[in-house]
């Protein structure tokens, strides 16, 4: 069954436009159809549709579920985008289905792209939870200064660094210091923000300032992976040592 994505279920029995178009001329849906429904927030719902209008489809909810997410932690990759946008999008969509809570574009002092269209991103995570049957929609941030986001009082939200009692903290880099293992290091069941750099590696000053903010330095392993395959290597590891 295809999932239809409706945010304002609470307030709103109608689906979006696009949503609507979709369902009704490119699904051919109609009138006492039963969908799929989720709110983005982990709560998935079974509808039958009452009028199928392609611009505004009405639906009335039959009965309601909270799913629970895949793994028992929050997952924060703040990741540099690359050069060609095709590959950040194709992280962000790959770690979206894998299961990643949140993502935050990071502006480092190699980073060769300095701009993004986040609502192009925004699409592509919102497809990619949809294809992929997930209900919950990972939080996708504006690009954020390499140390804006490692400065512990900018991030007071569960999801960024705030309380680090609960979550640990580490920067994948391909120096030749002594680090550990991610899979080494990670923790079960705690809470997990994991630092990407560019394709030219963070700067060694990047290094040292995260390590002074208490981030662990580690590696992914013993090949030199591109940038959008070290995000979706950090994303599957983390989520697989904390599956329910």
């Amino acid at each position: 069954m295809y999932l239809f994505y409706t945010p304002d279920i609470d307030t709103s029995h109608f689906l979006s436009e696009e949503e609507s178009a979709h369902c009704v001329r490119v699904l051919r849906y109609d009138r006492g159809d039963e969908i799929l429904l989720t709110d983005g927030r982990g709560t998935t719902y079974h509808a039958r549709i009452t009028n199928p209008h392609p611009r505004h489809c009405e639906f009335e909810v039959l009965s309601q579920e909270k799913q629970e997410k895949t793994h028992n932690i929050y997952l924060h990759v703040a990741i540099a985008p690359t050069k060609n946008i095709e590959r950040l999008e194709w992280m962000v969509e790959k770690c979206t289905e894998i299961g990643v809570d949140e993502i935050t574009p990071l502006l480092c002092r190699f980073s060769e792209r300095k701009n993004l269209r986040n609502d192009r991103l925004e699409k592509i995570i919102l497809s990619a939870a949809k294809q992929s049957l997930t209900p919950y929609l990972p939080k996708l941030n504006p690009l954020t200064d390499f140390a804006t986001l490692i400065d512990p009082s900018n991030s007071p939200s569960r999801g960024g660094i705030g309380d680090e009692s609960k979550m640990d903290k580490f920067i994948a880099h391909c120096y030749k210091d002594e680090k550990r293992e991610l899979k080494d290091a990670l923790r079960k069941g705690r809470d997990v923000l994991i630092l990407i750099g560019p394709e030219g590696d963070f700067s060694e000053q990047e290094v040292e300032m995260a390590i002074r903010e208490g981030f662990l330095p580690v590696g992914l392993g013993r090949s030199r992976l591109r940038t959008e395959t070290a995000g979706v290597v950090a994303c599957h590891t983390a989520v697989l040592l904390n599956e329910d």
